[in-house]
C-alpha cells in the first residue's frame, strides 16, 4: 500500500507558543494542581450584560447565515465608533470576520502572494508567523530592543530589509507581546516608508483602548494622505471580554484590497451570527466603560511588575499598553522552563503556565530566555501567580546565575 503524505506546508507549520504546552497544563490540573493560565490573553472580566441581553432577550427564530461581509447594523455601529476616533471608515468598507485571526489571514492573502515578504517588528504576535506560513509568505523581522521600550528602530533599519518581494508591514499598536504604545513619529515613519516603497500597512489595533500612564493611541488611519494603503484589523475579544464570540473586522478604503477581502469572505460563507448580534450595542459604550477597563489592567500590571522586580536576574520593561509583558528570566531555555513548571513543579499546590518567548520571534534562536506573561486576572491573583513563578525560578535546575 502506498503511504499518504501531508504537505510540506503542513509538516513544517510552527506550533503556537501560546497553546503548545496545553496538554501539560491539562495533566497538571488533572493531578490536582492549580494552574495560573498566564499564557493566553483571555480576560477574566465579565462580558457586559447588554451583550448577553441582545441575544437572550431577542433570540432569532432561525440561527441563519449572515451576509458574508457581516450584518449591516454591526458594520454601521463600527463605522460610528470609528468616527469618534477620527477614523474615516464607512460601513461599506468594513468586513466582519471570525475574530481578528481571520481578518489577518484575509488581509495578508489579499496583498501578498506565496514567496512575498512582510516586515514585522519583533518580538511579534506569534500567530503572525503561523498565518504567514499558511499563506506561503515570509516574515522579515524588524528588531526592537527592550532597553528602548521595544520602540521602532530608525528608517534605515527598515529599508535595509526591503526587497523586490516586500509587500507590506504589519504593526500591532499597542503591541502584543511587548505592550508598547507607538508614538506619532513612529507611525509617520512607517507610513512614509510604505508610501515611498509602494507598501501596504496592516494595522492591528485590537488593543487601542488599553493605554496606560497617560499614553494615547493614534491610529494609522488618522493620516489622510496614506489611509488608502492601510488595512485595519480589529476585534471585540479583548475590548469587551468576548473572546469566544469570535468577532473581528478587516477594513480599508482601498477598493481593490476591500474587494479581495470580500471575495475571501464569500468563500467562507459568513461570520458567526450570535457573536455579531452580541456586538452591535457594545460599540455604543461610552468613555467611562473604557476608562474603567484600562484602570483595571493598570492594577494588574502594577502587581506583576512589583513582584517581578523582587526576583533576582529578571528583567522586564514596564508595558504601556495591551495586557502583556515580555520578561527575560535567568533560565537556560524558556521552553524547557515553561514545560518544567507544568510537569515537575508546584508551590503549595500551584504552578504557572507562561508562553515561551522564542515563538514570538521570527529570528531563529531569539527569545530563548524570555516569556510572555498575560496579566488578565485581578491584581491579587496576578500577585500570587508571580510569587509562584518566583518560587519556580528559585528551584529550576536550569537556572542561570
Amino acid at each position: 500500500m502506498k503511504p499518504v503524505k501531508v504537505s510540506t506546508r503542513g509538516a513544517t507549520s510552527p506550533a503556537s507558543p501560546i497553546r503548545k504546552l496545553v496538554p501539560l497544563a491539562v495533566k497538571a490540573k488533572e493531578s490536582g494542581k492549580t494552574v495560573h493560565m498566564l499564557n493566553i490573553g483571555q480576560p477574566d472580566l465579565t462580558t457586559p450584560q447588554p451583550m448577553w441581553d441582545a441575544v437572550l432577550k431577542n433570540p432569532p427564530a432561525v440561527l441563519a447565515y449572515s451576509p458574508s461581509e457581516g450584518f449591516p447594523e454591526l458594520r454601521r455601529a463600527m463605522a460610528r465608533y470609528y468616527e469618534k476616533l477620527d477614523i474615516r471608515i464607512g460601513a461599506d468598507q468594513i468586513i466582519i470576520t471570525t475574530g481578528a485571526s481571520e481578518a489577518l489571514v484575509f488581509a495578508v492573502a489579499s496583498i501578498a502572494d506565496p514567496g512575498d515578504e512582510i516586515l514585522i517588528p519583533e518580538p511579534l504576535y506569534a500567530n503572525y508567523i503561523g498565518f504567514s506560513h499558511m499563506l506561503g509568505v515570509k516574515v522579515v523581522p524588524i528588531p526592537t530592543r527592550p532597553e528602548d521600550g521595544y520602540h521602532l528602530p530608525p528608517r534605515e533599519v527598515w529599508e535595509e530589509k526591503i526587497s523586490p518581494r516586500t509587500r507590506a508591514a504589519i504593526v500591532c499598536n499597542p503591541g502584543n507581546p511587548t505592550g508598547t504604545v507607538y508614538r506619532p513619529d513612529e507611525l509617520e515613519m512607517v507610513l512614509g516608508i510604505a508610501k515611498d516603497h509602494g507598501l501596504f500597512v496592516v494595522a492591528d489595533e485590537v488593543y487601542r483602548e488599553f493605554c496606560f500612564d497617560g499614553e494615547r493611541h493614534r491610529s494609522f488611519m488618522n493620516y489622510r494622505d496614506t489611509e488608502d494603503r492601510v488595512i485595519l484589523i480589529d476585534s471585540i475579544s479583548k475590548r469587551f471580554s468576548a473572546c469566544g464570540a469570535r468577532i473581528g473586522a478587516v477594513s480599508t478604503t482601498n477598493r481593490e484590497a476591500y474587494e479581495a477581502c470580500h471575495h475571501f469572505s464569500q468563500a467562507r460563507l459568513s461570520p458567526p451570527t450570535l457573536g455579531q448580534l452580541m456586538a452591535v450595542d457594545a460599540f455604543a459604550f461610552d468613555d467611562d466603560y473604557y476608562a474603567e477597563l484600562a484602570g483595571a489592567y493598570v492594577k494588574r500590571r502594577d502587581a506583576v511588575m512589583e513582584e517581578l522586580s523582587k526576583m533576582p536576574g529578571v528583567l522586564c520593561e514596564v508595558p504601556k499598553g495591551a495586557f502583556y509583558a515580555m520578561a527575560k528570566l535567568p533560565v537556560d531555555d524558556s521552553d524547557t522552563f515553561a514545560a518544567w513548571m507544568l510537569s515537575d513543579f508546584s508551590h503549595e499546590g500551584e504552578t504557572t503556565f507562561v508562553a515561551p518567548g522564542g515563538g514570538f520571534y521570527a529570528t531563529p534562536g531569539a527569545g530563548k530566555q524570555e516569556v510572555r506573561i498575560a496579566y488578565v486576572f485581578e491584581a491579587d491573583v496576578m500577585r500570587r501567580a508571580m510569587e509562584v513563578l518566583g518560587k519556580g525560578l528559585e528551584a529550576y535546575p536550569g537556572r542561570i546565575g
